[in-house]
C-alpha cells in the first residue's frame, strides 16, 4: 500500500490560525516569503479578526487575492466557518480558483458539498450567487434551510455593491428580453399614477411616453403608498417570472420604496438594500471587504450593513507604493486648443509602432485601448480602430490582447472588470465618463447639482477605468484622459481628493511633466508619453521615488448622513416611521447648506417615511426639500412661479459670474469646454444637455431658470435677454439628426409661450427658440409665430464663438472679470441679448409637398 504524505501532520497544520504560520506551512509556496504588503495587511486583521467587519485596501497588484484566501484558511482553522471567497463574476471565480491551487489551499465552487460545510475546503463563488431572492443559501421567509456562513471575503467590495443594488431593485420592462414574460405591468402601473406623474412634470410624462430614453420621473410616494393593493395586484403574478429572483428581498417593503419611471421600465427600489433577507450574510460572523478604488466607504454602510466604526478604520499595508507607473495626463489640461483627432492619430500611430513619429513601422508596436462610454463615442474612433469590442466581446478579446499585439482596442462601457497586464495595454485612454443607465442615479443627475455620493460613485468609476493597465508593481502603462469633465476631475481639490493616495501621487507627478509642455503641441504631447511607454529609466526612478513614502487614507470616509440613512430604514422597515423620520431628518438639518443637493435628497426620505404618520407635515417638509433642490418630488400643491428679471445690465452680470466661477484662464476654458460638451445630440444625455444649456445663458450674462425642471411646466430655459424681454426655448437634443421638427414638439413650445405669458404679462413678446437639428417642419404641424431654430451648423458654431470668447478672456488674468473686455467680446461674438439668436439661429421653415 502506498503511503499518502499529505495526511502526515494534517492535525498540526489545521491548528495553525496566523496567517503567516499557515503560508510557510503550506505543501506549495508560490514565492519564498510573502511580500511585504501582504504580511503588513495580514498581520494588521489578525489583531483585529474579532470584529465583524473588517475593510482591507490595497493597490491592484498587491495581492489581495492571496491574502484573502489566507484570511479565509486562518478563520476556518479557528473555528470561524465555513468560508466563502466571492468575487463579481464567474471569469474572477476561475482566478481565484487558480491562485488557490498554487498556494495549496483547498477550494470548492459548490456551496453543497462537505468539504465547505465542514469547513476542509474554501468556497469560490460569485456574490450574485449568494445575494439573490432564490438564493441556495436561503432567503429569510422561503421555509428553506439557510446554509451559514461563518466567513465571507467580498472581493472587489465596489462591484459586490453593484451587484446588490441589482439585486434589491424590481424591474418591470416595458418590453421583457423573454417573448414568454411579457405582460402588461408596464402600462398598468403607468396608467395608476399618470395623473400624478403629469401633476409633476407634463414633459417629462410626455418624454416618457413618446420613448424618450433620458426621460425619468418618481412617482409620488403619497400615492404609491395610498395604491398598494393595486400595485400588489399589478407585480404579484411576476413573482415566479420577471422579478424571480428580486421579489422576495423587495417585497415586505414595497410601501418606502421609491418607485421611478422611464421610457423602457419602471424601477422599484428601497432606500436602502434590506441585506437581512440573506440569513448567510447578514448573520456571517466575519465579513472581510477587499477594495482598491472604494473613495467613498459610506456605501459599505447603507448598501451592506456594515458597522461605521469599523469600516473608517481600514487595514491597509503601511506604504501604498506597490503600484505600477503610471503617467496620467489630460490633454486640454496641457493645452485647451489641442485638436481630439490629433489625439486619436497620435493613438493610432502609437497601436502601429509610430510612438516617436515617421512614416516607417519598428518592432514597437504596442496594444492601444480606449475606454468610452457608449456607441455614439466609439463611433468617433472607428477610422484609428482595429477593433471595437462590446461586453459580449471580452473574454476573447482581452485573451487575445494577452497573448499577442492586436493595436488600437475600443472598449465600449466597460470600466471595470477587465485586466489588461504587461503588453496587453500600454496606452490607456479614457475618452468620456460612463453612462449611467439606472433610473435612479439618473434622476438624481438630473437634478444638475452633484450631490457628494455622487460625485464619489463618478470618480470612482474613472480611477476603475485608469487601473485596467496596471495589475501588479512592475506593470507600466500610459494613460490619456480625453475632455474637459476629466480634465476637471484631476484638477479641481474637491474631486482630486476622492482618488486613491498613489492614484493622488501620480497624478501629482504627472502635473510636474504636463507644467513643463503646457501650450504645446501633440509633438510634447508624443514626447511625455514615450517615458512611460518606453520605460525610461530616469522617468522610472521618478515614478517610484514619488510612491516610495505614499501612505494609504488611515481612515475611512463615512458620511454621518450614510449612518443615518441606514437606521432610519432600518427602523422604517419595523414600522417605525416616526422615529425613521426623526434620524433621517436630523440627519438632513446637518448638512451644511453649501451641500444643498444633498440636503435636498435627505428631506425628501424624511417627507417619505413622514407621509405614515402626519401627511399635511410631509407636504411641508418635502417643500423645504424642493428649495434646496428642485430635483426632488414637487408638493402636491406644486411650487409658486419666481419669475426671473434682469438686475444689470448683461456684460456686468456676465463678468460678475465668470470672476466668481473661475480662479485662472486655463479653469476659465476648460470649464466652458465641459459646459459645452453637454450640449449634444444624445438621447442619453438629455437632461444633462438642458441643465448645461442653462448655465450657457448664466456665463454669458443672461438671468434665467429652467421652469420645466423646477415647476414641471412651462418652458425647458427661459433666458432673460432685457430687462422686459426673454427667450422662451425648447432643447430636443434627443432627435435623430435627419428628423424635421414634429408637429407635438411645435405644440410643446407653443404651451410653453402661453405658460410664459400666463406669468410674465408686463412683458414684451418673447423670442421663441427650438434647439432642433433641422429648421424644417412637418408638413402637418404649424411653426410658431416669429419662431427661431438653433439648428446643428448654429449650434456649433455658438460653441465656437463662446470658446473663443473664453480663450480670448483667459489671456491675461482676471480679464475675465472686467466688465469692459467681457462687453467687448460678447460683441465681437454676437453673443448680446439682441443679436444671439438672430445671428445663431435660423427661421422655421414648412417642408414641401
Amino acid at each position: 500500500m502506498p503511503l499518502d504524505l499529505s495526511r502526515i501532520g494534517a492535525g498540526r497544520t489545521e491548528r495553525l490560525i496566523v496567517p503567516r504560520e499557515i503560508y510557510s506551512a503550506l505543501p506549495s509556496r508560490p514565492w519564498p516569503y510573502l511580500r511585504l504588503e501582504q504580511g503588513e495587511v495580514l498581520e494588521r486583521w489578525y489583531v483585529r479578526r474579532d470584529q465583524r467587519d473588517i475593510v482591507i485596501k490595497q493597490n491592484t497588484g498587491g495581492g489581495k487575492t492571496a491574502a484573502g484566501l489566507l484570511i479565509a484558511q486562518s478563520s476556518l482553522n479557528e473555528g470561524y466557518g465555513p468560508a466563502a471567497y466571492v468575487v463579481p463574476d464567474t471569469y474572477l471565480v476561475a482566478q481565484v480558483q487558480a491562485e488557490a491551487a498554487k498556494l495549496g489551499i483547498s477550494v470548492t465552487s459548490d456551496p453543497r458539498t462537505a468539504e465547505f460545510a465542514s469547513g476542509r475546503a474554501v468556497l469560490v463563488t460569485t456574490f450574485q450567487k449568494i445575494v439573490n431572492g432564490r438564493s441556495v443559501f436561503g432567503v429569510t421567509g422561503d421555509g428553506r434551510d439557510v446554509l451559514e456562513i461563518g466567513t465571507i471575503i467580498v472581493d472587489d467590495a465596489h462591484a459586490a455593491l453593484a451587484i446588490t443594488e441589482d439585486q434589491f431593485r424590481l424591474t418591470i420592462s416595458k418590453d421583457p428580453k423573454d417573448p414568454s414574460q411579457r405582460h402588461q405591468a408596464y402600462a398598468a402601473l403607468l396608467d395608476l399614477f399618470e395623473e400624478e406623474l403629469i401633476a409633476q412634470s407634463r414633459s417629462d410624462w410626455q418624454d416618457i411616453q413618446t420613448g424618450v430614453r433620458q426621460a425619468v420621473q418618481r412617482i409620488p410616494f403619497w400615492a404609491w403608498a395610498d395604491r398598494q393593493d393595486r400595485v400588489m395586484e399589478i407585480l404579484h403574478p411576476l413573482r415566479d417570472g420577471e422579478l424571480m429572483f428580486t421579489w422576495p428581498l423587495v417585497k415586505d417593503v414595497l410601501p418606502i420604496c421609491a418607485a421611478t419611471v422611464t421610457s423602457t421600465a419602471v424601477e422599484i427600489r428601497p432606500p436602502c438594500p434590506p441585506i437581512a433577507r440573506i440569513p448567510s450574510f447578514a448573520r456571517a460572523r466575519r465579513r472581510i471587504y477587499l477594495t482598491a478604488t472604494l473613495a467613498d466607504d459610506s456605501v459599505l454602510v447603507t448598501d451592506l450593513d456594515a458597522d461605521a466604526d469599523s469600516v473608517r478604520r481600514p487595514v491597509t499595508p503601511e506604504l501604498a507604493s506597490d503600484l505600477g507607473d503610471r503617467i496620467i495626463l489630460a490633454p486640454l489640461e496641457i493645452n485647451p486648443n489641442l485638436d481630439e483627432r490629433a489625439i486619436r492619430q497620435l493613438a493610432r500611430e502609437v497601436a502601429d509602432g509610430r510612438l516617436f513619429g515617421g512614416s516607417g513601422e519598428t518592432p514597437e508596436k504596442h496594444n492601444v485601448v480606449v475606454l468610452v462610454p457608449g456607441d455614439r463615442q466609439a463611433e468617433v474612433w472607428r477610422p484609428f480602430a482595429d477593433e471595437i469590442w462590446h461586453v459580449g466581446d471580452l473574454t476573447d478579446g482581452v485573451a487575445k490582447l494577452k497573448r499577442d499585439h492586436v493595436g488600437l482596442v475600443v472598449l465600449v462601457n466597460k470600466y471595470d472588470g477587465v485586466d489588461l497586464p504587461g503588453d496587453a495595454c500600454r496606452l490607456l485612454i479614457i475618452d468620456g465618463l460612463p453612462r449611467v443607465f439606472d433610473a435612479s442615479e439618473r434622476r438624481e443627475r438630473a437634478a444638475g447639482l452633484p450631490t457628494p455620493s455622487l460625485l464619489a460613485r463618478s470618480i470612482q468609476r474613472v480611477e476603475q477605468g485608469m487601473g485596467r493597465g496596471v495589475r501588479d508593481l512592475n506593470d507600466y502603462c500610459a494613460v490619456l484622459l480625453l475632455g474637459a469633465d476629466l480634465t476637471q476631475a484631476i484638477n479641481q481639490p474637491r474631486q482630486r481628493e476622492l482618488f486613491s493616495p498613489a492614484t493622488r501621487a501620480q497624478l501629482a507627478l504627472s502635473a510636474e511633466v504636463a507644467q513643463q509642455i503646457t501650450g504645446e503641441g501633440i509633438e510634447a504631447l508624443r514626447k511625455a508619453l514615450s517615458l512611460c511607454i518606453g520605460h525610461d529609466p530616469e522617468w522610472v526612478t521618478h515614478s517610484r521615488r514619488a510612491l516610495a513614502d505614499v501612505q494609504y487614507d488611515k481612515a475611512g470616509t463615512v458620511r454621518p448622513s450614510a449612518i443615518a440613512a441606514r437606521t432610519a430604514f432600518d427602523e422604517a422597515a419595523r414600522g417605525q416611521y416616526a422615529r425613521a423620520a426623526d434620524i433621517i431628518g436630523t440627519a438632513a438639518n446637518a448638512v451644511p447648506i453649501s451641500e444643498s443637493a444633498e440636503r435636498g435628497w435627505l428631506k425628501e426620505q424624511q417627507a417619505v417615511y413622514l407621509d405614515f404618520v402626519d401627511r399635511a407635515e410631509a407636504q411641508r417638509v418635502l417643500a423645504t426639500a424642493n428649495h434646496s433642490n428642485p430635483g426632488v418630488l414637487r408638493p402636491s400643491a406644486g411650487v409658486p412661479v419666481k419669475l426671473v428679471r434682469a438686475t444689470q445690465v448683461q456684460a456686468r452680470r456676465a463678468a460678475e459670474f465668470l470672476d466668481g466661477a473661475y480662479d485662472g484662464g486655463a479653469q476659465l476654458v476648460l470649464g466652458v469646454k465641459a459646459m459645452l460638451a453637454n450640449i449634444e445630440w444624445d438621447p442619453d444625455r438629455t437632461g444633462e444637455a438642458e441643465a448645461a444649456f442653462e448655465q450657457l445663458g448664466v456665463h454669458l450674462g443672461f438671468g434665467g431658470q429652467r421652469p420645466d425642471h423646477l415647476y414641471g411646466i412651462g418652458p425647458d430655459n427661459l433666458w432673460v435677454l432685457s430687462g422686459d424681454r426673454h427667450a422662451v426655448i425648447e432643447l430636443k437634443t434627443g432627435v435623430k439628426t435627419t428628423a424635421m421638427i414634429a408637429k407635438k414638439d411645435l405644440g410643446q413650445l407653443d404651451q410653453s409661450l402661453r405658460w410664459y405669458r400666463d406669468n410674465y404679462a408686463d412683458t414684451k413678446d418673447p423670442v421663441p427658440v427650438l434647439v432642433q437639428t433641422r429648421e424644417v417642419c412637418e408638413r402637418t404641424g404649424t411653426p410658431v409665430s416669429d419662431m427661431r431654430v438653433l439648428t446643428e451648423d448654429k449650434l456649433t458654431r455658438l460653441k465656437e464663438a463662446v470658446t473663443a470668447m473664453a480663450v480670448a478672456l483667459a489671456q491675461d488674468d482676471g480679464r475675465w472679470g472686467d466688465e469692459s473686455a467681457v462687453a467687448e467680446q460678447l460683441a465681437a461674438g454676437h453673443l448680446t441679448g439682441g443679436e444671439i439668436f438672430t445671428y445663431y439661429t435660423k427661421p422655421a421653415t414648412t417642408a414641401k409637398p
